[in-house]
């Protein structure tokens, strides 16, 4: 007689509890189980709260199956949810994250009065005029001149950069934080980038080689070049 498959895996970590839910399973009865083996684990109330992290597998759990699961294991089993985890995610929420992290490559001039606005990383091929502007979610590279305003991150992330052949900005722009013009050299700096000094609190000026330490968004961006 074989043994009924378990579809509710139970590991203790130092950080708690991961319960592992068999992606094969119908929900209902994942559910029903997770219900018996949180009985068979109920702690006394003098007890510290335990941590969980649900993993999911290859299961998509939308916002009310998640809801439902936290639900089960936090209603009167001094457990706490920390994560629920899953290897898919939703069509619309890849979509997303395909165009914030694509190349946008523009082949053009961003003239005085244009602002040149992409979601994800930004490649032009052209200058930037006094009074022009670039703005980008992700990071900004310039093959030309950089004379207007470029806005990297400009929703929120600090850890994007802005590089250009010729470097003569009238303001850099790096999530919140701002640069003008009278913390650059009067005559403009070639082939250098401008990131976020956290320990100064502001953006710099340094040389291309700082983007070594950034090695995984310049791969990226290196092989998308590459592989089209």
């Amino acid at each position: 007689m074989h043994e009924k498959k378990q579809l509710i895996t139970i590991k203790g970590t130092r950080e708690g509890l991961t319960l592992l839910i068999d992606d094969d399973a119908a929900f209902s009865e994942a559910l029903l189980e997770l219900k018996d083996k949180l009985l068979s684990t109920r702690q006394n109330r003098d007890e510290p709260v335990v941590s969980v992290t649900v993993q999911s597998g290859n299961r998509y759990l939308d916002s009310e199956k998640q809801a439902r699961i936290r639900m089960l294991i936090e209603e009167d089993h001094h457990f706490r949810v920390e994560a629920i985890e899953s290897n898919v995610i939703h069509r619309d929420n890849a979509l997303r994250w395909k165009e914030e992290s694509e190349i946008k490559v523009e082949n053009r001039v961003v003239r005085s009065g244009q602002i040149l606005k992409v979601t994800g990383d930004l490649l032009l091929i052209g200058d930037v005029n006094p009074g022009g502007k670039v703005m980008s979610t992700g990071n900004i590279y310039i093959m030309g001149n950089l004379y207007g305003i470029a806005h990297a991150g400009f929703k929120g992330d600090r850890n994007t950069f802005i590089a250009a052949s010729f470097m003569k900005p009238t303001q850099l722009r790096i999530a919140d934080y701002i640069s003008r013009a009278p913390d650059y050299e009067s005559e403009g700096v070639y082939m250098e980038c401008g990131v976020i000094d956290e320990k100064e609190d502001k953006i710099i000026i340094d040389r291309l080689q700082l983007l070594s330490k950034k090695r995984n968004e310049v791969s990226r961006f290196e092989r998308r070049m590459q592989n089209g």
